[in-house]
């Protein structure tokens, strides 16, 4: 099972730094979030791309990809009815997923849940059709440079816009494209009725990346969510692709929650073991 972290938690620390303390931590993947480069990826020059990807390497870290895509950033909507704004949020995943692979990274999580939240008006079924139609255009861009999409269901406490595992698979379906899968949030699927470890085996061969986090936005093992049954599952599947810490609440900072994540993810696969 092979470890990363989303970078957001270090943003105030340099890049050099930032790779230093992960791999010191134990992990071997950084996940990026746009936002903590520049105002938008087309400010970050290749060379820069190129450079970030080199010092993490010297760390022995990859970047395993990107989420967090459209964060602090204007103009840019996934379900809306204003075909000029879909437009511009289709050229931006492309952008993204270029710089993407610049980063030698593979996948891109697209959560972002206020720019995919219903605007007034936009029923359901519209909001599916627009979403529909912008990845369907972006896709086939970053496809051919290796760049997987994937779907994070969210709960309704941030977004009225895909909230389950089914709502994400529902689009993936209508999408079509085989980089286009399913992304497992544990945070997320506490909010289900299913319970997770049926989640994971239901979505085996959708699912193409997993953030764990605990149900008080800290990081696993550091709530009430015992990971035993979550894990297991994705032993048991023989899920292979990158288990992210993602948390949202960063008051026992930085170090403390990176090296508890962590450290409680091993813990739990040498009990398992």
């Amino acid at each position: 099972m092979k470890f990363a972290i989303c970078q957001e938690l270090f943003e105030d620390r340099d890049w050099e730094s930032q790779c230093r303390f992960i791999a010191e931590t134990g992990y071997t993947g950084i996940e990026l979030a746009p936002f903590t480069l520049a105002s938008r990826i087309s400010d970050v020059s290749l060379e820069r791309r190129h450079e970030l990807k080199q010092q993490a390497a010297e760390y022995g870290l990859t970047i395993c990809g990107l989420h967090w895509l459209l964060a602090k950033t204007e103009g840019f909507h996934l379900t809306t009815n204003d075909r000029a704004v879909r437009e511009n949020t289709t050229k931006y995943l492309v952008e993204l997923g270029n710089a993407c692979a610049d980063f030698g990274g593979s996948i891109m999580v697209f959560g972002s849940p206020n720019q995919r939240s219903l605007q007034p008006g936009v029923s359901r079924e519209q909001a599916v059709d627009n979403a529909v139609e912008v990845f369907r255009n972006a896709i086939p861009a970053f496809a051919d440079r290796g760049v997987t999409i994937v779907m994070e269901p969210l709960t309704t406490r941030e977004t009225d816009f895909v909230n389950t595992c089914a709502e994400a698979v529902e689009l993936i379906d209508r999408v079509d494209h085989p980089n286009f899968r399913l992304h497992q949030d544990v945070k997320a699927m506490l909010g289900e009725s299913t319970p997770i470890p049926e989640l994971i085996d239901q979505y085996a061969n959708l699912t193409g990346h997993f953030h764990v986090n605990d149900d008080n936005l800290l990081g696993p093992g550091m709530g009430r969510t015992d990971y035993h049954p979550i894990v297991k599952a994705l032993l048991k599947i023989g899920y292979s692709g990158w288990v992210s810490v993602e948390v949202f609440d960063y008051t026992r900072g930085a170090d403390f929650i990176a090296r508890e994540s962590i450290g409680y993810m091993r813990r739990i696969l040498g009990e398992l073991s």
